[in-house]
């Protein structure tokens, strides 16, 4: 019985998960975005978040002990230099999954993990995102077309145009 293990072992023995896992974090972090299967990626979230968040704060025990996790001059270089100062501000969740479907071979649930701050297209819709206006009505597409059905026809009436035209 397993009654308290919250360890997901991806069937793996200890020693090749934690190798596995420090494998994947070094990825993630040297290229900002990983495909894996699903069970991995929330696995690896576990395992890399406490990793990022110990970067925050840039001194020698903190690097000796992420790069205990790492095993990776590289990418400890790379977490203390470039993603703690985009993350510096962020009090947690760095990473996001995206699902992406099944593999074909298999049919395991893949998805996509990422580093939130890293991702310029999801970015740009935020930004987008800020812009939308407010929606009246309830009916969906159709309402949509009448209303702008309806500006158009009155915005050609003749009395819109005879104002225009004693404007100017």
């Amino acid at each position: 019985m397993r009654h308290g293990c919250k360890v997901n072992h991806l069937s793996r023995t200890h020693s090749h998960r934690v190798a596995m896992m420090s494998n994947m974090a070094t990825s993630l972090i040297m290229h900002k975005r990983l495909e894996t299967t699903l069970a991995k990626a929330k696995a690896l979230r576990v395992y890399v978040e406490p990793i990022i968040n110990r970067s925050k704060e840039d001194s020698t025990h903190n690097r000796r002990i992420v790069f205990s996790y790492l095993h990776s001059k590289e990418a400890v270089n790379e977490l203390f230099r470039e993603v703690s100062q985009k993350i510096a501000n962020r009090p947690g969740g760095y990473t996001r999954i995206l699902k992406t479907g099944i593999r074909k071979g298999d049919n395991a649930e893949m998805c996509i993990i990422e580093l939130v701050d890293y991702n310029e297209n999801m970015l740009k819709e935020a930004k987008a995102k800020k812009a939308k206006s407010t929606r009246r009505s309830r009916g969906g597409k159709k309402a949509e077309e009448a209303a702008t059905a309806e500006t158009a026809t009155v915005e050609t009436t003749p009395e819109a145009e005879a104002t225009e035209n004693k404007a100017e």
